[in-house]
């Protein structure tokens, strides 16, 4: 080995070095060496972008799980907000029941004796001083919905829930109590208008919700039988006339009776008890609400029926605050409170409450 040594350093002195033929070994650790220097780089890549996306995963996994802590805390808020309005308008209803009820009863004393004093200008045989039967009347009902609020509750159910409350009212008042439908059903405006008369009912009170196109308007009004020019009533008119079921050989029938039916006067002081009524009740947990007042128009529902009759418009669903407040049962209970003393009001006014169901 060390001849062999010397040979290649004499050879490298006088250039005449000649390469050694590298052994498989050699080779072995030279490929050995290239793969490292070239795998270290590709393995420290790969890691990163895995590690990269792990990272970005992670990010994107907590950003959902934010969000949606996010929007149920805005839900539940929401949710919160609506039971303390509700808490509220409850808690001035009971405050306001009292005091209500304390103002009929001076009211109808004060009043009574100048109702007595008008002229009658009805056939008292056709219309007897006391009132002992009430028919009902929940507006719309099964294909005909009525309005709808931006919630989505419907005039149907909500004219149906406050007429059974007020149900039960006049009958523990003693009254009789005939309903135009039960249940989520249609029934035709002429149907509705012959049950009042086979029943024989001494009045007649048909309940709605009011839609009306300038949403930040929220009010009650009460309709009896009459003609109008008013361009807002024809229209309102020719909505709840929609489902008649009169043919046309009754025109000229049902025109008689809306421009000179003699029970116009009665259904006038009916209406003006209801309205007075609904009016002084409800504006006290609804201050910003409304008297839009009695007024006449040609409904069909009323044109058939041969006793005192009138419409009430007893809330606004397109008012946003107002359709919120009928979400609460204790509102629609005030709503049947508020009808039952205008209908009680004005059959003590006619002197005879002493015959209320006799």
């Amino acid at each position: 080995m060390l001849r062999q040594a010397v040979r290649e350093n004499v050879d490298v002195i006088e250039g005449r070095y000649r390469f050694r033929k590298r052994t498989p070994s050699q080779h072995l650790q030279r490929l050995a060496r290239a793969f490292f220097f070239a795998a270290v780089p590709l393995a420290l890549f790969a890691s990163a972008y895995l590690l990269s996306g792990a990272a970005d995963g992670w990010f994107e996994s907590r950003r959902t799980a934010d969000t949606a802590r996010f929007e149920e805390a805005r839900a539940a808020s929401e949710r919160a907000r609506v039971e303390v309005e509700r808490a509220r308008a409850a808690a001035q209803v009971a405050a306001s029941r009292l005091e209500a009820r304390r103002s009929l009863d001076s009211s109808v004393e004060a009043q009574g004796e100048e109702a007595m004093a008008l002229p009658e200008p009805i056939d008292r045989e056709l219309f007897p001083l006391n009132v002992r039967r009430v028919v009902l009347d929940p507006g719309h009902g099964g294909k005909s919905t009525g309005t709808r609020s931006p919630d989505g509750m419907l005039e149907k159910t909500l004219t149906l829930d406050i007429s059974e409350r007020l149900q039960l009212l006049l009958q523990a008042a003693a009254y009789e109590v005939e309903m135009t439908r039960t249940g989520d059903r249609f029934v035709s405006l002429e149907d509705r208008a012959a049950l009042a008369n086979e029943t024989q009912g001494d009045i007649f009170v048909s309940i709605h919700l009011n839609w009306i196109e300038t949403r930040q308007v929220r009010g009650v009004e009460t309709y009896y039988l009459g003609p109008t020019d008013d361009p807002y009533l024809k229209a309102l008119a020719e909505r709840e006339n929609q489902d008649a079921g009169y043919s046309l050989a009754d025109y000229r029938r049902m025109l008689d009776r809306v421009y000179a039916d003699v029970r116009r006067d009665e259904s006038r002081r009916l209406a003006t008890a209801v309205q007075e009524q609904l009016y002084g009740y409800l504006r006290r947990v609804n201050p910003q609400l409304q008297d839009r007042g009695v007024k006449k128009a040609p409904f069909i529902v009323l044109t058939g029926t041969e006793m005192p009759a009138i419409l009430a418009e007893v809330s606004c669903l397109s008012n946003e605050k107002e359709s919120r407040l009928l979400m609460s049962p204790e509102y629609r209970q005030f709503i049947a409170e508020a009808l039952f003393d205008g209908i009680d009001f004005y059959a003590r006014s006619l002197g005879g409450a002493n015959q209320v169901g006799s």
